[in-house]
């Protein structure tokens, strides 16, 4: 009998690893407002550095990577962006998921070989990278709807 899709486990190999200058947690910006502005680098696998050809004409990619220190997770998150009310974890960006993923868009700035110099890393040195994927959104800005996020971030501006 096949396992159910709820039930299947799961296997990935990093493709590579985040070398930034956030050493620990607590030097990541967070909150409202909070502005992603570190260099550093996505440093791939030798052997996969093929996958990177074209990546040059992006601006943006999207880093998949898996929060590597986190244990444990919450079905309901308190976050730092609203501290009047928790909020379910799949409608925050909380590191205790019940599968530690993360997804962040960086700025490409270039590429040496297997390398790319990124700004805009809100991962510690030393997070496994999943994926990167070439940032486009075809959603114009109009039709953004950013949830609870809107309003916590209005009451920190009053």
């Amino acid at each position: 009998m096949e396992p159910k899709p709820t039930e299947t486990t799961i296997t990935l190999r990093p493709i590579g690893v985040v070398r930034s200058p956030h050493r620990e947690t607590s030097e990541i910006p967070k909150g409202p407002g909070a502005k992603h502005r570190a260099e550093g680098t996505l440093e791939l696998r030798p052997e996969l550095e093929d996958g990177l050809r074209d990546i040059e004409g992006f601006s943006h990619l999207f880093v998949l990577w898996v929060f590597h220190r986190s244990e444990g997770f919450d079905v309901v998150a308190h976050v730092p962006l609203d501290d009047r009310r928790p909020h379910g974890v799949f409608s925050s960006r909380s590191p205790r998921r019940p599968n530690p993923i993360g997804l962040s868009v960086v700025e490409l700035l270039g590429r040496e070989g297997p390398v790319l110099r990124v700004r805009g890393l809100d991962m510690l040195d030393g997070t496994p990278i999943l994926d990167i994927k070439p940032y486009l959104s075809s959603i114009p800005s109009e039709k953004l709807r950013r949830g609870w996020v809107e309003e916590a971030e209005a009451r920190k501006r009053r």
